[in-house]
């Protein structure tokens, strides 16, 4: 299959177009900075100018599938969220049914729904625009709401490594006590792949999760015992001062922590056993667990 990938060179994007390249794909990569992997054609695209489906008509020419993997956790002026989240995707899934392409793929996140951010509603938006053309029959759309991704280069991965490296820690309650079902990105981005081949009757929303439910510390308290590294000293930051520092994070563009993370913290973000199963299913195996991240992600 031709298939476009938006958002290309992002961290999960990154690893899709090399999965869809392993399985025999060939992967058109837009991306803002028109920049590709070997094997990869580059291409580049304003997504916050591709607001409406003909914007996107003449980028489908050749296409067999489409995946939007375009995401920021920020909100701001120069990326903004209602634009990137859900008016150019929405644009675009309306423009693969009415170019004939019935195949799109939506990386989205599991925890959006009931919640009042910018990044979840903007998010369930666009999800929800796929879903509808789905359930219609113009489109053939799967949503795929992953936990925590984890892997080399994601923003929040590198974080949860540096902080697994302190002796002591300070968490937010919730980090002690939400769950959260951590999962390889390299099953992402194979579950994306077998969504184009042997798992092509996926339909709806597809969760994606590792085999196992732990809470922040316990996943922090994981990563030190991978290193062989004696526990860490842990005790809970005060909930105001978890706020404050949320705020603070939203000011250093450097940093995943921001009022939005602290917002998908507030409940647990772990799957269903039907949900798990069909996401095995889709992968064709039992996703990584989470005390073999370190040595299937970071090496």
């Amino acid at each position: 299959m031709r298939v476009l990938l938006c958002g290309a060179t992002g961290f999960i994007g990154r690893h899709i177009a090399r999965a869809l390249r392993d399985h025999g794909h060939q992967v058109l990569a837009a991306s803002r900075s028109g920049q590709a992997a070997v094997g990869q054609e580059p291409l580049a695209v304003n997504f916050m100018a591709m607001t409406q489906p003909s914007d996107w008509l003449p980028l489908l020419t050749g296409v067999d599938a489409v995946i939007n993997a375009v995401g920021v956790l920020r909100d701001s002026r120069r990326q903004p969220m209602q634009l990137l989240h859900t008016q150019a995707p929405q644009a675009l899934f309306q423009a693969c049914a009415d170019a004939g392409v019935r195949r799109v793929l939506q990386v989205s996140a599991l925890g959006i729904e009931g919640q009042d951010s910018s990044y979840a509603l903007t998010k369930a938006e666009a999800d929800n625009t796929l879903l509808a053309l789905t359930e219609r029959g113009e489109l053939d759309g799967v949503v795929l709401r992953p936990s925590v991704v984890f892997g080399r280069g994601g923003a929040g991965s590198e974080l949860f490594v540096k902080m697994s490296r302190l002796r002591w820690l300070a968490l937010p309650p919730e980090g002690r006590r939400t769950l959260i079902q951590p999962v390889a990105v390299p099953d992402m981005a194979n579950a994306c792949a077998q969504l184009l081949g042997p798992a092509s009757a996926t339909r709806g929303l597809l969760v994606c999760t590792g085999p196992q439910a732990l809470s922040l510390e316990a996943l922090l308290a994981s990563l030190r015992q991978q290193r062989g590294d004696k526990p860490a000293r842990v005790s809970t930051m005060p909930a105001a001062l978890a706020r404050g520092s949320a705020w603070a994070g939203d000011l250093l563009p450097c940093t995943p922590w921001g009022r939005q993370t602290l917002g998908l913290l507030q409940r647990d973000n772990t799957a269903s056993a039907a949900e798990a199963a069909q996401f095995d299913a889709v992968l064709g195996h039992a996703p990584c667990p989470p005390n073999q991240l370190l040595a299937r992600t970071w090496s």
